[in-house]
């Protein structure tokens, strides 16, 4: 583990931290910290900041709410630069969005960016503006029992396709019955990062068996 004395403040004494949701891997915001507020961060496991406008310490979450809670801290290659990833409690920007970052500056005609977040957003807009002609809004007109149907049979199809041991047919048929489940999670009011906890929770539990057993 990288120790303080080792990061290197500028000559205002700060460090710039970008900050980013440990579950969609979207980038939050970009803040400053200075060593004490650093210090706060890890003692509390809570982002704390310093704003270089007000010229104090700031620690997220504290009026609004809105706490960052940290899961790892990582430094860049020359130690003048941080990575915080976070599990948020709400909106990281001040104007009330889920990231700082929402102003498009460019956008390649030819390559698309890919988040499994934007896609339950693009899912969950179908249910709630039924856009005629989709195949998702035919799925949430039909309603629990259909999407059901299609999980089961979307499931099937990734045994068939693994029993025949077809990488490809089964890397297809994974990604249909992705697309299905997450239909359900819409339907049902589950989210991503309901999925994200459940899955860190039995990591734990599957961490504390493998003691457990090297210990006998």
């Amino acid at each position: 583990m990288l120790n303080i004395s080792e990061l290197k403040f500028d000559e205002k004494g700060l460090i710039p931290a970008i900050v980013v949701d440990a579950v969609t891997k979207k980038v939050l915001t970009l803040a400053y910290m200075n060593e004490e507020s650093l210090k706060i961060s890890l003692e509390k496991g809570l982002t704390c900041f310093y704003s270089r406008s007000r010229q104090e310490l700031w620690l997220k979450g504290e009026t609004s709410g809105n706490y960052q809670h940290i899961v790892s801290i990582t430094a860049d290659c020359d130690n003048d630069a941080l990575v915080v990833m976070v599990e948020k409690d709400g909106p990281a920007c001040h104007t009330g969005t889920d990231s700082c970052f929402t102003k498009p500056v460019y956008e390649s005609e030819d390559l698309h960016e890919f988040s499994y977040e934007g896609l339950m957003e693009l899912i969950r807009g179908r249910k709630t503006d039924r856009k005629e002609g989709s195949y998702t809004t035919y799925l949430f007109d039909k309603g629990m029992d259909k999407i059901l149907k299609k999980v089961g049979e979307e499931s099937t199809e990734v045994i068939i396709a693994g029993k025949a041991n077809d990488k490809a047919e089964t890397v297809y048929e994974i990604a249909d019955l992705a697309y299905h489940v997450m239909v359900l999670m819409i339907e049902m009011g589950i989210s991503l990062e309901d999925i994200h906890r459940e899955l860190a929770s039995r990591h734990v539990i599957d961490h504390k068996v493998k003691q457990e057993k090297m210990t006998q």
